[in-house]
Parts: C-alpha cells; sequence; structure tokens
C-alpha cells in the first residue's frame, strides 16, 4: 500500500513539472521580448537557474553527510541533461541551432566541466574548492550581465516601438516565472522522494540513487522545460536551458555542496567525468552543423540508456 502512495505521488510531481515547466517558458519569452535580448540568453539564465532549483534543493539537504549523492547528482544530472533531455527533444523535433550564438556557450561549459576534474586529482573536492567554483559563478554570471546588455543595445532600434504601453507585462512575466518555479521545485521534490523510497525498495546504492534516480529526477525539469520551449517553436530557449544547467550544476551546485562540507571523489567517478565530457563534446558537432538531426537525438538517448545500464550492473 506504501509503494502505492510513492507511485501516485511521484505522477503527481510529474503533473506539477508540466504545469511549472509551461508557465516557466511562457514568462522566458515575455521577458526576453520585453528585455530586448535573446531567448538563448533566456535559456541560460532565468530558465536554466529555475530549473536548476531541483539539483541546489537536493545538494543542500545531502551536503556533509552524503556526499556521493551530490557529487553523483550533478555527474549524473549533466550527462542526463544531454543524453536524455537533447537526445529526447531532438528525436521529437530536430534542433535548429544558431552557430554564432553557441560559438561560446558550448566551451564555457566544457571548460567548467574540465575545472570540475582538475579540481577532484587530489581526491576532495574542499571548502576551498567549493568557494572557487562559486567565485566561478559570479564571474560567469558577471559576462552574462554583460552579453544581455549588449543584445539590448544592438536590439534597441529594432524593438524601439515594441512596449506598447503595456506596464503590466513585467508583473504577468514575473508571475509566471515565480509559479513555474514553485511547481518546478514541489514536482521534482515529490517525484524524487518518492522515487528514492521505490529505489531503495530495491536495494540500490547511495550512488547509484545519485546517478539515477535523483539524477533523472531533479533533471525532469530541465526536459520538461525544453521539449515545451522546443514545442513551442523556441528552441534557443530549449537548449540554452540545457547548456546553463550544465554551467550551474558545476559552479553553483556543487560549489555550494562542497562549500558546506567537503566532498570525497573516490578513483571510481572519474569515469563518470570521463562519460559527462565525452557527453558535452557530442555537442561540438552541432556547434559545426547549427543541427541536432533525430539520428543524432536517438544515439544520444540510446547512449544515455546504456549508461545507466552500465552503472546498474557494474
Amino acid at each position: 500500500m506504501e509503494i502505492a502512495i510513492n507511485a501516485v505521488l511521484t505522477a503527481v510531481g510529474l503533473a506539477m513539472l508540466c504545469f511549472g515547466g509551461n508557465w516557466l517558458v511562457n514568462g522566458g519569452v515575455i521577458i526576453s521580448k520585453k528585455l530586448r535580448i535573446s531567448n538563448l540568453l533566456i535559456g541560460m539564465t532565468v530558465v536554466a537557474y529555475g530549473t536548476s532549483t531541483p539539483e541546489l534543493a537536493a545538494s543542500i539537504a545531502a551536503a556533509g553527510d552524503h556526499g556521493e549523492i551530490i557529487l553523483g547528482n550533478i555527474i549524473g544530472s549533466n550527462i542526463a541533461n544531454i543524453g536524455m533531455v537533447i537526445g529526447v527533444a531532438a528525436i521529437i523535433v530536430p534542433l535548429v541551432i544558431s552557430k554564432k550564438t553557441l560559438r561560446k556557450e558550448i566551451p564555457i561549459m566544457l571548460g567548467v566541466s574540465l575545472l570540475l576534474i582538475a579540481l577532484s586529482t587530489d581526491g576532495e573536492l574542499s571548502q576551498y574548492d567549493g568557494l572557487f567554483l562559486i567565485g566561478g559563478l559570479i564571474a560567469f554570471t558577471v559576462f552574462t550581465f554583460k552579453d544581455a546588455k549588449k543584445q539590448r543595445e544592438e536590439n534597441n532600434e529594432k524593438y524601439e516601438d515594441a512596449d506598447n504601453g503595456k506596464k503590466n507585462v513585467y508583473l504577468k512575466a514575473t508571475g509566471l516565472i515565480v509559479l513555474g518555479v514553485t511547481l518546478l521545485g514541489a514536482g521534482a521534490y515529490l517525484t524524487v522522494e518518492n522515487a528514492v523510497v521505490l529505489a531503495k525498495e530495491f536495494g540500490l546504492s547511495e550512488k547509484i540513487i545519485g546517478l539515477s534516480v535523483i539524477a533523472i529526477g531533479t533533471s525532469l525539469p530541465e526536459l520538461i522545460t525544453s521539449v515545451i520551449a522546443i514545442r513551442k517553436g523556441h528552441t534557443d530557449i530549449g537548449v540554452g536551458n540545457i547548456i546553463g544547467s550544465n554551467i550551474y550544476n558545476i559552479l553553483m551546485i556543487m560549489g555550494v555542496g562542497a562549500a558546506l562540507g567537503s566532498i570525497m571523489v573516490s578513483a571510481d567517478v572519474f569515469i563518470d567525468y570521463a562519460i559527462m565530457i565525452a557527453f558535452s563534446v557530442s555537442l561540438i558537432v552541432t556547434w559545426k552543423i547549427g543541427l541536432i538531426s533525430r539520428p543524432m537525438g536517438l544515439i544520444l538517448a540510446i547512449a544515455y540508456v546504456a549508461y545507466l545500464v552500465s552503472a546498474f550492473l557494474i
């Protein structure tokens, strides 16, 4: 009976994720038009921050005593974001990506991933390492703010008459974003908490729970939000959400988790690091041709399923 209740609550959480993702995308689109900046930038900031909320909450809750869950959550989420989220989204609709807009973002994502690996070589992510990652988050935020300011200045003439005197636009957009993030957070909490209970019933370890159940559960907001954005024709928001989330997962979530309590890094984690880098590098193909096709989406999804199966078996 208890397992049935957990399954029902998991389904309720998934429904909340769907509604939350829809409202977050709608609010983000309104903000991007009002501020005269690209959908990609909104996807990498407002939407990415919002969909990264569950990972942050899970990492803070696990800080100190459950470092393996934090590390597994971050690595697993970054792999899931590309393999599961982008893979599934591309299978639904081939993703046409602007080469110009991805020229800087993909290298930044790869750079912070390599930084995480470099900080882990001594077998520990110390509190100082955590503070260093948070410093990187601040630098990335400043960079993003300057980019947004530059885009706004370039688009001033184009959107000169776009205001139309609507003073309540910001209020509406903010309301949608707040509602969306709230539902995403609550939905992810319900989904993850009850999925973990179900996973423990099957005797899964903390590392496997972090890499699979929690990673997939906390990546559901990215999946739902990206698919909704892409279905609405806002491909840049969907892809920007994934790139931004992967960057924030390392700089913000891993940074906060390590700053609250050192995280030990075992030797076998570097295999998962290598897989995370391999999935990230696969996006360089899109950087060159400007398209994530259905076949590529299928390859990413199959590779992700293979990764999960190997994680359970090894």
